[in-house]
């Protein structure tokens, strides 16, 4: 979902995942204000996304498009490590959790400013965690708080209070967070831009959270728009819709000033054209290489990195559907689709078949779970013993995107209706424009009346398995639609253990439930490269897509 620096990341040889362990209690920054001994240069480096970015508040978003972007713009307590899931201190220098597990002191970073001159500061870091905590309307609206709803579980005026207790400021360099209950991956989820430090100034100039009128929707504020303020190596200076987002060096970054004086993000959905881009030169780089233009782009010359693959392409089943709440059906859809074929067919080379909705490097993955291995009569006579043997699902997928999970849905979409169409079940398609169109359907409370099944996915944003199937299935959510008390529990007390130690067998346990339960089908791990032109150095592909490019140089 969720997508540093300095010195803010001096160049780093590009490392492979790391696995986090338990919770650091203290980390010192290995960096210093002083940064590198390079100065900053100039000209421009121009990167192909491949859509629109939603809005510029990262703390009211979901994808990866407004993420790439906010990480120039806005840090946060701690970052992953370049090409790694390790922690790195960023904003903090250092943290201390209490021996109950439920209090962080957070020693922050010195003289560090927002772009529009304001402190970074112990009382900033607490305003920041109070306007999450305080949001009230369609702030509490799972597609647009999808993060802090998902993991700090409620809101000050909303159904649930959360996790969230408090905010106290010791000093200008500390703050010290209290949640309600013990969460072993606090610090790792502050690595999230969903948690970045924003300019408590701006967001009252510019009145980022008013949800006053029916129509209004902060991620299209003023703020969200026009004026993010955050203490990255960027600042926002325009957004031609459609086109592309233009952001210039922040001379006055605490960190190592960016050596571009300009970075472009072009909008081009359509992959061909990204490859014709960097090819012809209108482009430096771009993400989700297509697997047919690897070679061709390596043989010419041209750069490509391959990002580790954290994440999971999964086919969502919503539980409003009367059928799909019989786990028989849900059983059966599992046992149709041959996720070999869909790698296949549909994904990168390097890309394998999953079996839980987590990658097998995060700890708590269960080898043992039960293996919906491709079974055609299976299926069909799970939908006989149902009663749903003339079943007909309303199958939503996205256009004119690609992701790191899912590089090409319209072909993902063929591949598996053409799967369920040989078990007997009707599908009728249902194509959605991404953002905010698909999105919303998938995750807004509208949206589950105008879809059966749906294809999604997630990058991990840190290594934690709450990140993963806690997200998913933490509580009842618009995108599933199913209230299953017992797996809820179970998943907010393994959440809840104080250490890593002792979750991870609960978690193991949990990934078995889960697959008995069948809310979906866990379809790949799609492996994501990036193609570069010749001149461009200091890129460093992280599995996360924690990317910085306050590093990168480019010679034309």
């Amino acid at each position: 979902m969720g997508f540093n620096r300095s010195f803010r990341r001096g160049l780093a040889v590009l490392a492979a995942v790391a696995l986090t362990g338990t919770m650091a209690a203290c980390a010192q920054s290995e960096r210093t204000p002083e940064g590198s001994s390079s100065e900053a240069a100039g000209g421009d480096f121009v990167f192909s996304a491949s859509s629109d970015p939603v809005s510029f508040d990262p703390a009211l978003a979901s994808d990866g498009e407004t993420f790439r972007i906010a990480r120039q713009i806005f840090e946060g307590l701690v970052s992953a490590k370049p090409g790694t899931t390790e922690l790195d201190p960023l904003l903090a220098t250092k943290w201390e959790p209490s021996a109950d597990g439920k209090s962080y002191t957070f020693t922050l970073r010195e003289g560090v400013k927002f772009s529009d001159g304001s402190d970074f500061n112990g009382e900033a870091v607490c305003a920041n965690f109070e306007r999450w905590y305080n949001w009230t309307g369609v702030n509490q609206s799972e597609n647009v708080s999808y993060y802090y709803n998902n993991l700090f579980k409620g809101f000050k005026s909303g159904k649930t209070g959360g996790i969230y207790d408090s905010c106290a400021a010791g000093s200008a360099t500390e703050a010290t967070v209290t949640l309600k209950s013990p969460w072993a991956g606090f610090v790792q989820a502050m690595t999230l831009p969903a948690f970045s430090m924003q300019s408590p100034t701006a967001l009252k100039q510019y009145d980022a959270d008013n949800t006053t009128g029916s129509e209004t929707d902060p991620r299209f504020s003023s703020y969200a728009t026009e004026h993010p303020t955050g203490t990255g190596p960027f600042v926002l200076d325009k957004w031609e819709r459609g086109q592309q987002v233009t952001l210039k060096r922040n001379e006055n970054y605490w960190g190592e000033k960016a050596k571009v004086a300009t970075a472009i993000v072009k909008t081009i959905s359509d992959p061909k054209a990204r490859t014709q881009a960097l090819q012809s030169g209108e482009i430096d780089g771009y993400d989700l290489v297509g697997p047919a233009d690897q070679k061709p782009l390596k043989d010419a010359g041209f750069q490509i990195q391959n990002r580790p693959a954290f994440n999971i392409l999964y086919l969502g089943m919503n539980q409003k559907n009367k059928a799909l709440q019989d786990v028989r059906v849900r059983q059966a859809i599992s046992y149709a689709i041959d996720k070999a074929a869909v790698v296949k067919n549909s994904l990168p080379e390097g890309s394998v078949a999953a079996k839980e909705f987590m990658p097998s490097s995060v700890e708590g993955y269960n080898d043992k779970v039960t293996d919906y291995s491709y079974n055609l009569d299976k299926a069909k006579q799970l939908l006989k013993d149902a009663n749903q043997e003339n079943l007909t699902l309303r199958f939503a997928y996205p256009t004119g995107v690609s992701r790191p999970y899912m590089p090409s849905p319209e072909d993902t979409f063929t591949v598996i209706k053409s799967q369920l169409e040989k078990a007997g079940i009707k599908v009728q398609p249902v194509a959605a424009k991404w953002s905010p169109d698909y999105l919303d359907m998938v995750q807004s409370p509208g949206g589950t009346d105008k879809r059966d099944i749906h294809l999604l996915g997630w990058t991990g944003d840190y290594n934690d398995p709450d990140n993963f199937i806690g997200v998913f299935f933490g509580q009842k959510s618009n995108e599933w639609g199913f209230e299953n008390k017992k797996l809820f529990a179970d998943l907010k007390a393994a959440r809840e253990l104080p250490s890593r130690e002792q979750q991870t067998p609960m978690y193991q346990k949990l990934n078995a439930e889960i697959a008995d339960y069948a809310p979906g089908v866990p379809l790949a791990h799609p492996a994501p490269s990036l193609a570069f032109a010749p001149g461009v150095q200091g890129y460093v592909a992280s599995p996360v897509q924690d990317e910085v490019w306050n590093n990168v140089t480019v010679t034309r």
